[in-house]
C-alpha cells in the first residue's frame, strides 16, 4: 500500500494512510511540522481520539472513494 495523505493542515502538520512500520498494519501517520517526531497510530484508536475532525474526515472520505458509487 503507497502512502495516501488524508489531510495537511496550515502549519505544516500532514496525516497520512500508511503502513506503521513496526507492524506493518494500516495506520495513520501524523508527520509534525519540521523539528517534530512522526508518528503512527492505529486506524480504530485514531478515529475514537481527540484528533481534530478534518483528518478525521479525510480518512472516512478516502475510506469512502474504496466503495465506489453502489
Amino acid at each position: 500500500m503507497s502512502e495516501r495523505v488524508l489531510y495537511e493542515s496550515s502549519n505544516g502538520d500532514s496525516w497520512s494512510l500508511a503502513r506503521d512500520p513496526a507492524s506493518n498494519l494500516p495506520a495513520v501517520k501524523h508527520q509534525p511540522n519540521p523539528g517534530g517526531q512522526t508518528s503512527y497510530m492505529p486506524i480504530g484508536s485514531f478515529l475514537v481520539s481527540g484528533a481534530s475532525s478534518s483528518e478525521k474526515h479525510g480518512l472516512l472520505k478516502l475510506i469512502g472513494t474504496t466503495l465506489g458509487d453502489g
